[in-house]
């Protein structure tokens, strides 16, 4: 059985808004990311392992606002206290999630295909957020996570690069369309190419 991507039937691929004229690495790039790993990881406030004992992909889990730890394959963005997300391009690494995790003391979630993800690319991806979201972007950097609301839609943001700006979205597969409009409606001022 194959899963339909969140944005399927709206995610159309060219150029759009102002971008006569100006060259290819000056437009925004927006794309939709599809068949990830998406792990919501929950510590119970019962629990007393430390989750930086931890290894999943050899990588440790921190309990730090805002961190994000990656390698090539993984990243596992921080959330909120005790609440991580695991996002990877080895589907495989489930199985190894939940044999690690002990039931008594994690909350282990698949949200793989409950997300639609939308990565932005170039040097005005920022300013598209700051359109729409409330957060101050400019105490952020590379390897960096948050929580927030774009024209009320809630999302996670993991920025991936901060020169030049690569950032992936997460949003409610339900929302997807909606934040893909919001997203592209304010990059027409930059002009952005769908790839």
């Amino acid at each position: 059985m194959s899963s339909i991507s969140a944005l399927a039937n709206i995610h159309l691929l060219g150029k759009f808004g102002d971008q006569e004229g100006k060259k290819e690495n000056d437009l925004i790039k927006i794309s939709e990311i599809k068949n990830l790993l998406i792990v919501q990881i929950v510590q119970y406030k019962s629990s007393t392992i430390s989750p930086d004992k931890i290894n999943i992909d050899s990588l440790s889990f921190v309990n730090e606002p805002l961190k994000v730890i990656c390698n090539d394959n993984t990243r596992i963005l921080w959330n909120s206290p005790k609440n991580w997300f695991l996002i990877s391009t080895k589907k495989e690494l489930l199985n190894n999630i939940l044999s690690t995790f002990k039931e008594t003391d994690f909350a282990i979630t698949d949200l793989s295909h409950s997300r639609a993800i939308i990565e932005m690319e170039g040097k005005d991806a920022i300013e598209v957020l700051k359109k729409g979201c409330p957060f101050n972007f400019n105490i952020l950097k590379k390897n960096n996570s948050i929580n927030s609301s774009y024209n009320s839609i809630a999302f996670t943001l993991d920025i991936i690069n901060d020169n030049p700006n690569r950032l992936r979205l997460f949003a409610l597969r339900s929302f997807g369309e909606s934040l893909y409009h919001s997203i592209t409606d304010a990059s027409l001022e930059f002009g952005y190419k769908s790839i």
